[in-house]
C-alpha cells in the first residue's frame, strides 16, 4: 500500500500579530465576534474549520472578457491555489480592475491609477498574510506594483505571459509591432483590403501581452530586475505549461512569505530601481516603462532623475534585439536566456546588494548562462547599439523634461531644425492628417498637444501621429512627431513624447502654433521653441486652462494626476 504524502509544512507565523483570517477585522468594537462572524461568512463557501486555521494567501485575478491579454487567469488562479494548498496556506482570489489597451476609452492610461488603488485598497483591507498579483497587459502590472509598494503586504507578481508569432506568408507577425507596420503600409497604398483583413486575423492568434519588446514585456522584465517576481519567469509565453508551473512556484513562495514574510520595501530599493533603468535601456525598451517605473518608484518615496537616466543611457548598451528595434519575439528571448542572461551581460553595470522575492541578493543569484542565443541577447562587445535606447531631452519647449526612444528613431533625423505643423488635440489630427490640402512637406515637424494626463484624452498611445497619407504614399516612413503623450511600446519612428509640463497644464507646448521653428538636438539633449518671449508672454495671456470635469473619476485625475517626469501618479497616492 502506497504511503500517504507528507503533510503540508505548518507556516503558521509565531508570535501574538494577528494573522490569516484574524488579520483586518471588521470595527465592531468587539474583535472576537468580528472573526467569529467572518468565519461563520466563510464557512457558508464550504470552507473547514481546518482550512480557516491557515494562514491566508490572497489571489488578485484580473480576468476580464474584453481582456485577451488575461485570458487564461482562470487557469493561472488555479495552478496558483495548487502552490498555496500545497505548502499549508489558504488561498483565496479575488478580482480587481482589469486593463486591456484596446477596450477602454479614452485610454488605458487614464484607469492605471484607479487599479492601482482599487488594488492597494483590497490588499490592505482584506484578511491575508500574502498575495499573488496576476496581471499583464501593459498597465496591470505597473498599477499592480505601485499597489504593492504601498500596501506593503508580503507580494509576488506573476504576469501572464507573451503570445506567440505566427507564421505567414514566409514570415512572422506578432502583435502589435506588425500591426503598425502593415497598417502605415496600408494608409501608404502598397497593401490592399484583402491582406489587410487577412493580417488582422493572424496578428494575435494566442493568448497573451503582445509578443514584441513592448510595454507589457518591458514591465514584466523590469519587475523581475526590481526583485517582485521569481528568477527567469517575466518572458515565459502565455500558452506554454511552463507557465503554470511557474504560477504553482508564485504560490509556493507566497505562502512562504506567511512565516517569512519579505515585503516590497525591502525590495523596491533606490539601487533596484536604478538597476530596472540600466535593464530598461539595454532592453531597447518601452518608452511607456518610464512614466511606471517612476510611479512605482515614487511610492517608495525614490525619485528618477531624468539626466541621470542620459548618464545611464550613454553608458548602457542595447543588447537585446527584439522588435520593435530589431527582428526577433519574446519567444525568442525567453528561449535565448530571457532576464538572468541580461543580467549576467550587465553585471558589471549592476548593483547586486537588492535582493528579490527568493529572499536572495543579485550579486548571489546571478550566474553564467549554460546557453545564450546571441541572435537575440547580444555579448556586450557586439550590442545592437552601444548607447541605450532612451535618453531625455530639455529645453525651452520642455522645461521639466521629454523623451525620446532613438532606439527606434531614424539617426539622420536626430539634429532637426524645422517648422512646426501643430493639432490641436486628437479631434484636430483625425480631422486634418490626411486632407490632401494640408500645407504639409516631410522636413516638418508634427506637434501634437493637449493630450497629456490632464487633458480629457487620458494620455493616450497617440504620439506615433500617422504620417500625413499624401507623403506616406510619396514613400516617407519617418518624420520627426512631438506631443505631450505617449506612444505604444511597439512602436517606431523619432518621436518626441511625455513632454512636461504638458499643454493641458500651460506648459509651452500650449503656446506652440503652426510656423513656429522647433530645433531638436538628441546630441545635446535639447528641445527648443524658437519663439521670442514678447510673443509667447502675449499668447499666454490668451490662453485659458481647460476645464475640471464635475464629477467622478475625471474630477479627481483633473485634480490629482502629476505630470509625466512624476510617473503621472495621483498627488494624494504618493
Amino acid at each position: 500500500m502506497d504511503s500517504a504524502p507528507p503533510a503540508p509544512k505548518d507556516l503558521t507565523p509565531k508570535g501574538s500579530s494577528p494573522w490569516g483570517l484574524a488579520r483586518n477585522t471588521a470595527n465592531y468594537g468587539d474583535r472576537d465576534f468580528a472573526l467569529y462572524l467572518r468565519r461563520s461568512f466563510a464557512k457558508s463557501m464550504g470552507y473547514s474549520q481546518a482550512m480557516l486555521d491557515r494562514p491566508v494567501v490572497g489571489i488578485v485575478d484580473t480576468g476580464s472578457d474584453y481582456n485577451n491579454c488575461h485570458r487564461t487567469l482562470p487557469d493561472l488562479v488555479e495552478a496558483t491555489k495548487r502552490g498555496v494548498l500545497a505548502n499549508g496556506a489558504l488561498p483565496l482570489a479575488f478580482p480587481t480592475v482589469s486593463l486591456c489597451e484596446p477596450s477602454l476609452f479614452p485610454t488605458s492610461m487614464h484607469y492605471r491609477n484607479l487599479a492601482a488603488l482599487d488594488t492597494e485598497a483590497m490588499l490592505s483591507a482584506q484578511p491575508m498574510d500574502a498575495a499573488v498579483l496576476i496581471g499583464g497587459c501593459d498597465k496591470t502590472v505597473p498599477a499592480q506594483l505601485m499597489a504593492a509598494a504601498s500596501a506593503d503586504v508580503p507580494a509576488i507578481l506573476l504576469v501572464t505571459g507573451p503570445m506567440l508569432a505566427t507564421p505567414f506568408q514566409g514570415e512572422r507577425l506578432s502583435a502589435c509591432t506588425d500591426c503598425r507596420r502593415y497598417w502605415a503600409a496600408y494608409r501608404a497604398g502598397t497593401v490592399s483590403d484583402e491582406k489587410i483583413a487577412g493580417i488582422e486575423e493572424r496578428l494575435a492568434t494566442t493568448a497573451g501581452t503582445c509578443g514584441v519588446m513592448g510595454t507589457a514585456s518591458t514591465m514584466a522584465c523590469i519587475a523581475e530586475t526590481l526583485g517582485m517576481m521569481p528568477p527567469n519567469t517575466a518572458a515565459i509565453p502565455a500558452v506554454l505549461a511552463e507557465r503554470l508551473r511557474a504560477a504553482e512556484d508564485a504560490g509556493a513562495r507566497a505562502a512562504a512569505f506567511a512565516a517569512n514574510p519579505i515585503r516590497p520595501s525591502r525590495i523596491i530599493t533606490e539601487h533596484a530601481v536604478e538597476n530596472a533603468l540600466r535593464v530598461l535601456l539595454a532592453l531597447g525598451g518601452s518608452t511607456n516603462a518610464l512614466i511606471h517605473l517612476t510611479a512605482i518608484a515614487g511610492r517608495r518615496g525614490i525619485r528618477i532623475d531624468l539626466k541621470r537616466l542620459n548618464e545611464l543611457s550613454d553608458t548602457t548598451p542595447v543588447l537585446v534585439d527584439l522588435k520593435p528595434t530589431g527582428e526577433g519575439y519574446m519567444e525568442d528571448f525567453h528561449a535565448a536566456g530571457g532576464v538572468p542572461a541580461l543580467l549576467w551581460e550587465l553585471r558589471d553595470l549592476l548593483h547586486l546588494d537588492p535582493i528579490d522575492v527568493t529572499g536572495t541578493r543579485l550579486g548571489d543569484r546571478l550566474r553564467e548562462p549554460a546557453f545564450v542565443d546571441r541572435r537575440y541577447i547580444r555579448a556586450r562587445g557586439e550590442p545592437v547599439s552601444p548607447v541605450g535606447g532612451l535618453v531625455a531631452l530639455f529645453g525651452s519647449l520642455a522645461p521639466r523634461g521629454a523623451i525620446l526612444k532613438r532606439s527606434a528613431a531614424t539617426p539622420a533625423l536626430f539634429e532637426t531644425e524645422a517648422r512646426a505643423l501643430v493639432f490641436d488635440g486628437l479631434e484636430d489630427l483625425a480631422n486634418r492628417i490626411d486632407d490632401p490640402a494640408l500645407d504639409v512637406t516631410e522636413r516638418d515637424i508634427l506637434v501634437l498637444k493637449n493630450a497629456g494626463p490632464l487633458s480629457p484624452a487620458g494620455m493616450p498611445e497617440a504620439g506615433y501621429l500617422p504620417i500625413p497619407k499624401k507623403l506616406a504614399r510619396a514613400g516617407i516612413k519617418d518624420m520627426v512627431r512631438m506631443s505631450d503623450c505617449r506612444m505604444s511600446g511597439t512602436a517606431f519612428g523619432t518621436i518626441v513624447l511625455h513632454i512636461a509640463p504638458e499643454a493641458a497644464a500651460g506648459g509651452p507646448l500650449a503656446l506652440v502654433e503652426t510656423g513656429d521653428r522647433i530645433r531638436l538636438s538628441v546630441r545635446d539633449r535639447r528641445l527648443e521653441l524658437l519663439v521670442d518671449e514678447n510673443t509667447l508672454a502675449a499668447r499666454r495671456a490668451a490662453w485659458h486652462p481647460p476645464s475640471i470635469p464635475a464629477r467622478g473619476w475625471d474630477r479627481i485625475v483633473a485634480e490629482q494626476v502629476l505630470q509625466a517626469d512624476e510617473g503621472c501618479d495621483l498627488a494624494v497616492l504618493r
